[in-house]
């Protein structure tokens, strides 16, 4: 379905890219100028953050953009200060974080961006707009989120990570598959952690519209090999390419943030990592949890009434498990 096109606005939106000077930011970037999350008739104000080592990057970038004239952006500056970047922001996609080292362990990556994301934080309750929306695509984006809820003040609602990607690539395996138009694989929801806990959940999901179990018809499949494929393609990137994920997470948070913006197709739904209070699958509260969630008018809900098998339980509650020892790991609690 077609969504309609919003009215031009005339303030532009001001829209912070954190991590602008790597991969991600080099495709994401483009993506934001010409409208595709936003919408063909609305202006943005780009600012693009990274740290002092990524600043000459961030200069390319910013030539870049002021070389392809986009019509949209109506300004375009860079910052390695946090309190200067979010200053009056309308929306943040952070895709900046500490990379995962050689020899390093988990919890070693959880306290380390923590620091980060603490100071990104308080940098956003003390300057950023108190209905800014921000999603976190940089790893482990559902407990850098966390993080972010816990220092920002901003109201929980408004802090969101990155599961679209999963999504999409769960679609794409199912659309290859089938040998379908990917379009035509709908509601496919990403439970828990944006990591190799993760739930990719096909009972509710359709193609062509038909169930998608019984096109496929592979059980077998559905529930080991598919759900392996889906929590290790981020790994699988990586060894083929010798980088992870850069413009399919790009890609990916495009279409977080126009759904958020612009709201989802009628009877469809997409997959978000939202703050898990008072949901009605029984997950612990006070986590950053993927669900599948409805939007409209710029606020999500998420979808209630689905069928949770004792299959499927068992894939929430592991994934639960793993957000709860990150949380612990981070904040201590």
């Amino acid at each position: 379905m077609m969504r309609a096109s919003r009215p031009m606005m005339q303030k532009p939106l001001r829209v912070v890219v954190s991590g602008a000077g790597g991969l991600i930011g080099y495709s994401l970037v483009p993506m934001l100028a010409m409208g595709q999350a936003f919408g063909p008739n609305q202006k943005i104000s780009l600012s693009l953050l990274d740290v002092e080592q990524g600043q000459k990057g961030l200069n390319g970038l910013k030539a870049e953009l002021e070389d392809c004239v986009y019509p949209l952006v109506t300004s375009v500056d860079t910052y390695t200060d946090p309190r200067k970047a979010f200053e009056g922001i309308d929306y943040a996609i952070l895709a900046g974080a500490a990379p995962r080292k050689a020899g390093m362990e988990r919890k070693d990556l959880l306290k380390m961006n923590a620091g980060i994301f603490k100071e990104q934080g308080l940098a956003m309750k003390e300057v950023a707009n108190k209905t800014a929306k921000v999603v976190v695509v940089g790893n482990p984006a559902n407990t850098n989120a966390l993080l972010l809820q816990h220092f920002s003040e901003l109201p929980k609602e408004n802090i969101t990570a990155l599961t679209r990607l999963d999504e999409n690539r769960a679609r794409g395996m199912i659309a290859r598959r089938l040998k379908l138009p990917v379009e035509e694989v709908k509601n496919i929801t990403i439970w828990g952690n944006h990591s190799a806990t993760q739930y990719p959940d096909v009972y509710h999901a359709t193609a062509a519209g038909k169930p998608v179990r019984k096109s496929v018809s592979d059980d077998e499949y559905l529930n080991n090999q598919f759900i392996k494929d889906v929590q290790q393609r981020g790994a699988y990137v990586i060894q083929v390419r010798g980088g992870s994920s850069a413009t399919s997470a790009a890609r990916a948070s495009v279409d977080h943030v126009r759904d958020w913006h612009q709201g989802t197709p009628d009877g469809e739904w997409v997959s978000m990592a939202i703050n898990s209070d008072n949901n009605p699958y029984g997950v612990a509260p006070g986590l950053v949890y993927s669900f599948p969630v409805r939007i409209k008018n710029g606020k999500y809900e998420i979808v209630k009434g689905l069928e949770i098998n004792d299959f499927s339980q068992k894939l929430l509650d592991a994934t639960e498990k793993e957000l709860k020892e990150e949380k612990e790991a981070a904040l201590g609690k």
